[in-house]
């Protein structure tokens, strides 16, 4: 009776650990209605390696500032349309907002 415990808990465990994994093969499709999609080739954004300078030259003072945080240091500028990303004194990413 004991031997036989032991083999149904040693099958219960490998069984548990086989099919756990594949648990996180299900993925959920999200989908974003064109009319909220943003359009890049309509707004102006900066380029990665571009200066604060340039930047601030070009579409002028954001309309908020976060950061810096972390190290290396990331200050986000946020303008209407779009969010700059910094590392110290240079462009990042310039990532689109919604349309809303």
């Amino acid at each position: 009776m004991n031997k036989h415990r032991i083999r149904l808990s040693t099958l219960a465990l490998a069984t548990t650990l086989t099919l756990f994994p594949a648990s996180g093969l299900v993925a959920e499709q999200l989908s974003i209605p064109v009319g909220s999609q943003a359009d890049r080739e309509l707004v102006s954004t900066p380029k990665t390696g571009m200066s604060q300078a340039s930047v601030r030259a070009t579409w002028g003072d954001p309309l908020e500032v976060m950061g810096p945080v972390g190290e290396p240091p990331i200050t986000q500028w946020h303008y209407r349309n779009f969010v700059v990303y910094f590392e110290h004194d240079r462009v990042l990413h310039a990532v689109l907002k919604p349309n809303r």
